[in-house]
């Protein structure tokens, strides 16, 4: 599969009602959209939104949010794995009807060998109850943007997926959190481009479009072209219409 532009409908057009979205995306040409959590409405509404419109969702978060309890994220939280269990039930109802190819599961807040060994545990057993085709996709996250989250470095991203080995359990870099992390995107995606099957654009300091900070893209887009075929999401906040924003579309593919 060739590169892909996705839109982040979480973030682009955030203006505009939730499933009005979807609309503006397949009018400005994409073909892919991504949802980080579309459990707060029925999964048929999001679903009618995707086939007016012919574009295919390609990734949604997992678990579903806590709206008791806060953060959201807690497959690395030892003592909770049953809870895990239950809710990634809810999460495989809304697989089954949005047909995502990704599900990122999220660590949440913990840290410590516990926590690794939980995730791990977690991770394994999603991803054998993962419906066939689906990729359960794990990302660093950066300390200014969630502190205390468990996985905060791709060294021990790598690790970890060392410990899940399993074939349906990969790596999603976010370019934004990679050059918070590490200072530089681009290394990041070179040394782990084997790992990686999906791909989010931001630029850093404040996750602000493409080209609006520190980011090689020049660089990252060269790259992305001459090692990785999949999806390419734009995850960024517009500062302004989102369509003044997307010449990272034609960027990339240059």
């Amino acid at each position: 599969m060739p590169i892909t532009p996705a839109a982040n409908l979480s973030l682009l057009w955030a203006e505009l009602p939730y499933l009005d979205r979807f609309d503006a995306a397949a009018q400005a040409g994409f073909g892919a959209v991504e949802v980080l959590f579309p459990y707060d409405v029925p999964a048929k509404e999001t679903q009618r939104a995707l086939l007016r419109n012919g574009i295919e969702l390609v990734l949604i978060n997992a678990p579903p949010p806590n709206y008791t309890c806060g953060a959201p994220g807690f497959a690395a939280i030892p003592g909770g794995e049953a809870r895990f269990a239950h809710d990634m039930r809810r999460v495989w109802r809304y697989v089954e009807a949005l047909r995502p190819k990704m599900v990122h599961v999220m660590a949440g807040e913990a840290e410590g060998p516990a926590a690794a060994a939980t995730f791990v545990e977690n991770l394994k057993h999603a991803s054998a109850e993962a419906p066939p085709g689906v990729t359960l996709m794990i990302e660093p996250l950066c300390p200014q943007a969630k502190p205390g989250y468990f996985l905060n470095d791709y060294a021990q991203a790598a690790d970890l997926l060392a410990a899940v080995n399993a074939p349906n359990v990969a790596l999603q870099f976010d370019s934004f959190h990679a050059q918070m992390i590490h200072r530089d995107a681009v290394a990041v995606f070179e040394k782990y481009r084997q790992s990686i099957r999906h791909v989010q654009l931001g630029d850093t300091p404040d996750r602000g479009a493409p080209g609006t900070g520190a980011v090689d893209f020049d660089a990252l887009f060269s790259a992305l072209r001459a090692g990785y075929d999949g999806f390419v999401s734009g995850e960024y906040h517009p500062g302004g219409a989102t369509e003044d924003t997307l010449g990272w579309v034609a960027a990339l593919r240059e």
